[in-house]
Parts: C-alpha cells; sequence; structure tokens
C-alpha cells in the first residue's frame, strides 16, 4: 500500500471562526495550530502545508489559570550588552491584547519556512468587530471548547 501525498491542487483552505471569550490560552492555541497545519484533515501531510485559515475575536477575553498573569515572563534582547527586555503575560494582555495568544500559536508551530506560510493565515482580533465575515466558512468555537 503507497502512502498518500498531498499535491497543491489538491488542498482546499476553509476560514474557521472562534471566539476567544472565556477560553484557556493553552488550550485555545494548540486547537487553532493544528487547525493551522491541517492536521484536522484526512490529506495531512508533514511536508506540504494543507492547513485553513482562523480568524479569532476577543482575543482579550481569554484567560490563563493560576498565577500565570503575574508569574508567566517573556524575555526579548536588544542585542546590546545589558539589553535583556522582560514583560509580564498581565502586562502583555494589557497592552497588546493579541500578542500572548500570536506567540502562544507560533511556538506550537514548525519553525520553518513552512511554519511560517501557517502564521500568515492566522488572523487575530482583540474585538469581536473583523473584515473576513464573507470568507468564514466554519464556525469552530464548539470544536474548540
Amino acid at each position: 500500500m503507497k502512502s498518500y501525498t498531498a499535491k497543491p491542487a489538491d488542498i482546499e483552505r476553509a476560514w474557521h471562526l472562534i471566539d476567544a471569550t472565556d477560553l484557556t490560552l493553552g488550550r485555545l492555541s494548540s486547537r487553532v495550530a493544528r487547525l493551522l497545519m491541517g492536521k484536522h484533515k484526512p490529506m495531512y501531510t508533514p511536508h506540504m502545508d494543507t492547513g485553513d485559515y482562523v480568524v479569532i475575536v476577543n482575543a482579550d477575553k481569554v484567560r490563563v489559570t493560576g498565577r500565570k498573569a503575574q508569574q508567566k515572563v517573556y524575555y526579548r534582547h536588544s542585542g546590546y550588552p545589558g539589553g535583556l527586555k522582560t514583560t509580564t503575560l498581565g502586562k502583555m494582555m494589557k497592552e497588546f491584547p493579541t500578542r500572548a495568544l500570536e506567540k502562544s500559536v507560533s511556538g506550537m508551530l514548525p519553525h520553518t519556512r513552512l511554519g511560517n506560510g501557517m502564521k500568515k493565515r492566522l488572523r487575530i482580533f482583540a474585538g469581536a468587530e473583523h473584515p473576513h465575515g464573507s470568507q468564514i466558512t466554519v464556525d469552530s468555537t464548539k470544536e474548540v471548547k
């Protein structure tokens, strides 16, 4: 029996809408990463980008458990001596409500050119309004819970 390999002409991309209100950050991120990679499809091929588009609304209402808002720290470095910058999750959610979810999902995707294409199909909005209403084909909020 031969293994199936998806061809670029066979790939059909759907648009998923997810409402992040009161969903846990990590569980939501893993479900979104699965949709972006295409692992929910029977035609999934690891070396091909078979994933779908994902639109997340109400990203500012996502929740975290425990004391992660105060204890989880994100690091970045400017490249200069003493240039280490730190930000807590709570501060990041106040200043940039979509960035924590974006970083969480991108950490679960491949760190290659294939993953870069997947990240471009992720759209995150802090509020309920988004400009992709006509493209949405699947409401995946119930699947994520």
